[in-house]
């Protein structure tokens, strides 16, 4: 059955919603020295309203799943947007740091919730044939929202204060919360589900301690600005709590209990081929995001506005192509977009490396619209067929994990990049480069790596299969 009229104006509203709420992750990237001086605090002070935003994503996202069939989509499209409204309005008027970093993370919790719910009502609404357009809608807030953040803030900050970033938000996310609400269809929930009280400190201690963990290599161990404890020991606890985490979500399903989150899903391969392209693509999109404004800036002598600037053409490339690309997909499936998308990421990698230590700034003019559009070859695919590689009652659960292994992704694409530019950049200062020059090198060594990584990831597409049911290549 085709989607009706009422269901696109429901898909159109989460789209905005969702589009609204991950660009606001990305948004305080540049307004971290405002902040440190209107608050008076340091610099490691200052990223903790990022750290807590990713932290508090990567505990909450994992709980998805499980809320989605325990409850109606209305009520949790409520409790999304009226904490990230929440939030939004605490951060807007924060008087002082405290409020503006428990503003931040209570509109990480709505944050949270919005992208599995918007991926899972487009799996139940939307049929298979007309998945692909639907799903693109889902990748522009996904992948470009992300990186318009900068550019936007940028662009604020030059006209106004840092409060204008929240204020500007404010009334986009009171109107989306009343008509979402108000549109929003009922759907049946299961309220016998209850929460399994182990699973969800093992998720957080789990998922939280990766992400933070990662956040934290690099870091000076200098008293005030480093992590309390060693990194590498963060991210073992972490990876240990992991483990107890799958062995406890298999007892809860051979006890026929609910999951917090159903991992069964990972055994369907179209679902875990697609989930590992994309965590690749997300760590090659972050890091990218992460060391080119540095470059522009430090290396080429750019304002924070200019480097937000050359950035912009890639971001637009990016959100101007995800419809489309959703249309083709409908059209020919996955694999004819998905393969060359993968290669056009990985040759614009490696043209920042080979270019990046003598290049001029114009250089990422070329290479960072290059990376988006092979990511937008990819991104709407790999969420379409992906889940579309699942049955029914597991769309929620498929959500949950993707929209976490993307968080974590992320978290291990920043630290990678920001390691192994630091570190080649020390190499470099030692060996008697000049710190421009050396900093170049760090850049080009980063971006290296993640074409080499992304080599991989173009191996796996020859994986990429079209789900059962969906259009044939043309």
């Amino acid at each position: 059955m085709p989607a009706t009229s009422d269901h696109g104006r429901v898909l159109t509203i989460l789209t905005v919603a969702t589009f609204v709420v991950i660009l606001n992750e990305t948004l305080l990237v540049n307004a971290i020295p405002q902040l440190m001086h209107a608050f008076d605090v340091t610099a490691a002070d200052a990223q903790w309203l990022s750290t807590a935003f990713m932290l508090t994503m990567a505990v909450v996202i994992p709980t998805t799943g499980w809320f989605m069939q325990r409850f109606q989509r209305r009520t949790v499209f409520a409790l999304a947007m009226g904490s990230f409204t929440l939030g939004t309005l605490l951060a807007a008027v924060a008087p002082v740091f405290a409020v503006l970093l428990v503003g931040r993370i209570v509109q990480a919790a709505g944050t949270a919730m919005m992208m599995p719910l918007l991926m899972t009502t487009v799996m139940t609404l939307v049929p298979l044939e007309q998945r692909g357009r639907a799903m693109g809608n889902v990748s522009l807030a996904i992948s470009a929202a992300p990186a318009l953040g900068p550019t936007s803030s940028g662009l604020i900050l030059q006209l106004a204060s840092w409060r204008w970033l929240f204020l500007l938000v404010l009334p986009l996310a009171v109107v989306m919360s009343v008509v979402g609400y108000r549109m929003m269809p009922a759907n049946e929930a299961n309220p016998t589900d209850t929460l399994d009280l182990l699973s969800l400190p093992l998720a957080a201690l789990g998922f939280g301690g990766l992400i933070y963990g990662m956040t934290q290599v690099g870091v000076p161990a200098v008293e005030g600005a480093g992590p309390v404890l060693p990194p590498a020991l963060v991210i073992a606890l972490a990876v240990a709590a992991l483990v107890a985490l799958v062995l406890r979500q298999f007892a809860l399903i051979r006890s026929e209990r609910a999951p917090l989150l159903d991992l069964r899903a990972l055994g369907e391969r179209g679902f875990a081929v697609t989930m590992a392209i994309m965590c690749v693509a997300m760590m090659a999109m972050l890091g990218t995001l992460i060391l080119v404004p540095i470059w522009l800036q430090e290396a080429r002598g750019l304002t924070v506005l200019q480097a937000g600037l050359v950035m912009l053409p890639g971001a637009l490339l990016m959100a101007f192509l995800a419809r489309p690309v959703g249309r083709w997909y409908d059209r020919i499936g996955p694999r004819p977009l998905v393969l060359p998308g993968a290669v056009l990421a990985t040759s614009s990698l490696a043209i920042g490396f080979l270019g990046t230590h003598d290049a001029p700034w114009w250089l990422f003019l070329v290479v960072h619209p290059l990376l988006s559009l092979g990511l937008a070859l990819m991104f709407t695919p790999l969420f379409t067929s992906g889940l579309a590689s699942l049955p029914p009652h597991l769309y929620s659960h498929g959500s949950a994990i993707m929209g976490t292994f993307q968080q974590v992704a992320a978290a291990a694409g920043t630290a990678l990049a920001v390691t192994v530019m630091t570190a080649r950049t020390a190499g470099l200062v030692q060996a008697g480069e000049d710190p421009v020059h050396a900093l170049s090198g760090g850049v080009s060594a980063a971006l290296g790596i993640g074409a080499a990584i992304f080599v991989l990831a173009t191996a796996l597409t020859l994986l990429v299969r079209r789900p059962a049911g969906a259009p044939t290549a043309a």
